[in-house]
């Protein structure tokens, strides 16, 4: 399954990955840089920099500051990482930035993720929060 993430919800296309590659399907998420976080700005911005101070820089928690990074570490928050089968399906995801040659014409969109278009929900892209949380780009 390749998705795009392009004007999708985060959690809820994290949640359908993780459910995807539990089941045993190889899941690619392209445009990571483009799924947005829904809530007001200030506020996802303040939160996730309260979370990059907690613990000690040598012994975590640690933050990705990449935008696919970050996006898989998400997944893997939604999967039973200490088993064998959430290993294994942490395993079977791939995140990118972009749109690498090949995967765009096969890549879809989930329809139960999309960010309405008719709302006017205050959002923030993960790209944008991951360039003040101190990423490139």
């Amino acid at each position: 399954m390749i998705i795009n993430a392009q004007r999708q919800i985060l959690g809820r296309m994290a949640a359908i990955a993780a459910k995807k590659a539990l089941l045993g399907e190889d899941v690619k998420i392209i445009n990571c840089e483009q799924a947005v976080i829904t809530g007001r700005k200030n506020t996802i911005i303040r939160d996730y920099s309260k979370k990059l101070e907690l613990g000690q820089p040598q012994q975590g928690p640690f933050m990705q500051k990449r935008p696919d990074m970050f996006v898989r570490r998400v997944i893997r928050s939604m999967l039973p990482r200490k088993q064998f089968k959430g290993r294994q399906a942490f395993e079977r995801v791939k995140c990118y930035i972009g749109t690498p040659e090949g995967l765009a014409e096969k890549a879809s969109t989930l329809k139960e993720a999309a960010l309405a278009t008719t709302t006017r929900f205050p959002h923030i892209t993960v790209g944008e929060l991951c360039m003040h949380l101190g990423g490139r780009r």
